[in-house]
C-alpha cells in the first residue's frame, strides 16, 4: 500500500481505531438492514470444489519465493521487479491462462517517463479468462506487484504489502481456470491485473486507466482490489476471522449487497467497514489501486487486513503471514468474483460521481 506523507501519525491513529472498531455499526450489515440482490447467487455444486484449489500451502509456497531476497524488494523498474514480473508471466503460462494482448505478451509497458525520476521502465502484468456468454464485460481482480526495494542495505521484502495480494490472485486465477477446463467457466471475462508503481503513487493502475486501458473502461463492470490481506491487525488478535472492506457501497449499493450475501453464503468472515467512512483520517479509500477505477465510476471493493508493526519495514517477511487466514480471505474474493462474473446483470452504478 502507498504510504501517505503523514504515515507516522496515521499509523498511530490507525492503531487507536483498531482497538475500538469492533462495534456492530462498523462491522458487516446491521441487524435492521435487509440484503436484497437483483439476481440470486449462482447455484453450482462445483464452485466450492473450485475454491478448494485455493490452499494455504500453495499460497505459502508462492509467497516464500515472491517475497524472498532474490526479488530484492521489487522496486519499480529495478532488476528485482523484473524478476517478479517474469515469475508472474511464467505462472500464467504454466496455468495455461493467456494474455489479453496475445502472443504470450503479458506485459503492459509503463515507460520511465511516466515514473518518478531515477526509476527505470516498468511493467504491469495482465492475464485473462474469456467469458463464455458476456466476453466483452470484465471483472478486474488487481494487486500491486512492486514494493520498496533495498534501503540502507536492507531488503524490504513486502510479504504482506503486497505479496499477499499477488499470490492470492494467482490462486484465484487457478480456481477459475480449473472451472473453465471443466466446462464451468465464467460468463463474464476475468482480468487478472498486477500493477507496478503503486508505492510511487498508484502509477501502474493510473497508467492502465488513464493512458492505455487495454480493456475499454466502459467494459469493466467491477474492480476487486487486494492489498495487504495476510496479517492480523492490533485489536483483532482474539478474533482474527475478519477483513476490512473499503468502497463496496461508494458507487453501487448493489455491489455491497452482493458482497455481503456471498460472504454469508460461503465464508462467514466478519466484514469491517471502519475505513470505508468518508471521514476516515487514514484515507485508505484513495491509497490503493482500486481508486483509479473508482474515479471512473467503476464499482470497487478494496480488501485489506490492516497495518501492523512491520508495515513498510524490512521485517515484513513471509514467515509472519497467517496462511490459513490468507486462504479464507482469498476464497471470499474468489466467491465474490464468481458471483459477479456469473450473474445475469452487471451491478448497477447508483452513486456515480461527477
Amino acid at each position: 500500500m502507498k504510504k501517505s506523507l503523514g504515515s507516522i501519525v496515521i499509523i498511530i491513529v490507525t492503531l487507536l481505531l483498531f482497538n475500538c472498531s469492533t462495534s456492530k455499526n462498523n462491522t458487516s450489515t446491521t441487524q435492521n438492514e435487509t440484503i436484497n440482490t437483483t439476481d440470486s447467487i449462482k447455484e453450482s455444486n462445483s464452485v466450492t470444489n473450485y475454491a478448494k484449489t485455493i490452499t494455504a500451502n500453495d499460497l505459502k509456497k508462492d509467497l516464500y519465493l515472491y517475497a524472498s531476497d532474490e526479488f530484492e524488494g521489487r522496486l519499480t523498474g529495478a532488476p528485482g521487479q523484473k524478476k517478479a514480473v517474469e515469475f508472474l508471466k511464467n505462472r500464467y503460462l504454466a496455468l495455461g491462462i493467456p494474455s489479453p494482448m496475445g502472443d504470450n505478451d503479458y506485459f503492459q509497458e509503463v515507460p520511465k517517463s511516466y515514473l518518478p525520476e531515477g526509476l527505470g521502465d516498468s511493467e504491469n502484468v495482465l492475464a485473462f479468462i474469456e467469458g463464455s456468454e458476456k466476453p466483452d464485460e470484465y471483472i478486474i481482480i488487481s494487486a500491486h506487484l512492486d514494493h520498496e526495494g533495498i534501503k540502507d542495505g536492507e531488503i524490504y521484502n513486502g510479504a504482506d504489502d503486497d505479496g499477499s495480494g499477488t499470490v492470492s490472485i494467482l490462486e484465484i486465477a487457478e480456481a477459475f481456470k480449473t472451472a473453465k477446463n471443466n466446462g464451468d467457466g465464467p460468463k463474464r471475462s476475468i482480468l487478472f491485473l498486477h500493477v507496478t508503481g503503486e508505492e510511487k503513487g498508484l502509477l501502474g493502475s493510473q497508467y492502465f486507466t488513464d493512458v492505455d486501458p487495454i480493456i475499454p473502461l466502459k467494459n469493466i463492470t467491477t474492480n476487486l482490489n487486494i492489498d495487504m490481506i495476510g496479517r492480523v491487525t492490533p485489536g483483532y488478535e482474539d478474533n482474527p476471522n475478519y477483513i476490512y472492506l473499503i468502497g463496496s457501497d461508494r458507487l453501487s449499493k448493489e455491489l455491497h449487497n452482493i458482497s455481503e450475501a456471498t460472504n454469508k453464503k460461503y465464508t462467514n468472515i466478519l466484514l469491517d467497514y471502519t475505513f470505508n467512512k468518508a471521514d476516515d483520517p487514514n484515507k485508505f479509500y484513495s491509497r490503493s489501486d482500486h481508486y483509479n477505477f473508482a474515479k471512473h465510476n467503476i464499482p470497487v471493493i478494496f480488501y485489506f487486513s490492516g497495518t501492523h508493526a512491520d508495515y513498510h519495514k524490512p521485517t515484513d517477511t513471509p514467515d509472519k503471514i497467517e496462511y490459513d487466514l490468507l486462504e479464507k480471505r482469498t476464497k471470499l474474493i474468489f466467491y465474490t468474483a464468481w458471483e459477479l462474473a456469473n450473474r445475469e446483470n452487471k451491478v448497477v452504478v447508483d452513486k456515480a460521481i461527477n
